[in-house]
């Protein structure tokens, strides 16, 4: 009885699975107008909330007593002070982002992804390890999980053009963005890495705050090992139940022909100067780590650290110094929303921390929150202000003076709050379609076709996340 109780309800359960999955397919593109009528363009939104902080400050803050002048005047004062004060914070993201993206189109990578189409059988295999390797990827730098993720996809749906595999392509390619949901508490993480020094810091520490306390904490690493494991499980299931589809894939942009090269223009094609810069840079790190004299464990690690250990290994894995540049050329390209909007992020600070606006939002934080909860609420916090601030770097630069300054209040460890930080902003990428473009661009879908999927990755996710803040 016990044997025919679960093959009644196995297929039960499958079915109702499959027709849930249906509803959020056909609700997906209704959920993505919404979204598309509520929410304008990053840098309108960034426009937008250039004003909105200057309205609250004007109303709910005072003028300096020694000062004179109309307080409006004062307060561009501020946003003029504070607009240049993230471009070596800018900078330093760009790079994350560009150099991640060269070495996704490295050919160590283009190895990796021939490899691992070995191993693809059915949607269930393909989900599986294209998760997985985005992952992972997401997990050392949030350029190069979102890049080589997006190829990954793509080179799975031509296999199965080619092999005559019936797949889900939209459940792939949602696979594919998988990096950014963990890219934030990894190696590239904008808040972890940007506290690790006084020197570097945006928001103000009195102390630096080093990796061992937030990337490498028992917590986070918990978290990173649930999501290697728990997530990649989960999109198989879903493969494994999920319907396939005939696709259709664009067709590839293809490069122009190099023409002969003139003189010195042989050097910029020989693989022997961009190795010997790239082994340069990485033995120069070698040696840092080497000769660390911090106190802290890992205290060589660090923004600028981790952007030079890219930029070399660049360089090591690409055939050129024409290919290394050709490719940071087409990375480029996506790097437009950092290079614009994060001046507006910075003067928005400007004024948050010269008006004593950061008080004010702090103290409201402190009013509704205690030690338990407050992990929580930065949490969900954060996963609203990623839809109006797609950037984790600019979130931090706008956020994390809040945050740290209530949790300094409530006597709660600042690591851990800056990890929940980092995880509310990264979980609600998988219903942000801004940082999706590029992925979207290389797989030929529309965001109505991942969304139901991105959509369960965000729900287990969620799960992940929440359950650590609570249990640590």
């Amino acid at each position: 009885m016990p044997v025919e109780g679960v093959r009644v309800q196995a297929p039960l359960r499958v079915l109702i699975f499959i027709l849930q999955i249906n509803f959020m397919s056909s609700t997906s593109a209704r959920i993505l107008r919404a979204v598309r009528w509520v929410l304008p363009s990053p840098f309108s939104l960034a426009v937008l909330l250039t004003f909105l902080t200057f309205f609250l400050a004007f109303v709910l803050t005072s003028a300096p007593e020694v000062s004179s002048q109309f307080y409006g005047l004062t307060l561009v004062e501020y946003w003029y002070g504070g607009f240049f004060k993230f471009l070596k914070f800018g900078m330093q993201m760009l790079l994350i982002l560009v150099l991640g993206h060269v070495l996704a189109l490295s050919k160590p990578m283009k190895r990796l992804i021939e490899f691992s189409m070995r191993f693809i059988t059915s949607t269930a295999t393909a989900a599986l390890i294209v998760t997985l390797l985005a992952i992972a990827m997401g997990l050392i730098n949030w350029g190069l999980g979102l890049i080589l993720g997006a190829i990954l996809a793509r080179e799975v749906g031509e296999h199965a053009k080619r092999t005559g595999l019936k797949i889900n392509y939209p459940l792939i390619a949602a696979c594919g963005y998988a990096g950014l949901m963990v890219w934030h508490g990894g190696l590239s993480g904008s808040a972890p890495l940007s506290v690790t020094s006084l020197k570097d810091d945006i928001v103000g520490l009195e102390q630096a705050i080093p990796v061992s306390e937030t990337i490498f904490s028992t917590m986070n690493i918990l978290v990173m090992i649930a999501l290697i494991v728990i997530v990649p499980l989960a999109m198989f299931c879903i493969g494994k139940f999920s319907s396939e589809a005939e696709f259709e894939l664009p067709l590839k942009r293809f490069q122009k022909h190099d023409t002969k090269p003139l003189g010195a223009e042989y050097l910029d094609r020989l693989p022997i100067l961009g190795f010997c810069v790239g082994l340069f840079m990485v033995g120069y790190l070698i040696y840092v780590i080497a000769t660390n004299q911090s106190q802290q464990p890992l205290g060589w690690l660090s923004l600028d650290f981790v952007i030079f250990a890219l930029f070399g290994i660049g360089l090591l894995s690409h055939a050129s110094i024409t290919s290394f540049v050709r490719a940071a050329q087409e990375a480029i390209q996506g790097a437009t929303g950092i290079i614009l909007q994060f001046p507006l992020y910075a003067g928005i600070m400007g004024i948050m921390v010269s008006s004593g606006l950061i008080s004010v939002f702090s103290e409201g934080f402190i009013s509704i929150a205690n030690e338990q909860t407050f992990p929580i609420l930065t949490f969900f916090s954060a996963g609203v202000v990623n839809f109006f601030v797609p950037s984790g770097g600019g979130q931090w630069g706008v956020q994390g003076p809040i945050i740290l300054s209530a949790a300094q209040e409530l006597n709660i460890p600042l690591a851990k709050n800056i990890m929940a930080l980092a995880y509310g902003d990264q979980i609600t990428n998988m219903l942000q379609p801004f940082w999706a473009l590029p992925l979207l661009g290389i797989t030929g879908l529309k965001a109505s076709d991942i969304l139901p999927y991105t959509f369960i990755l965000l729900l287990v996710g969620s799960i992940i996340f929440i359950s650590a803040l609570m249990i640590f």
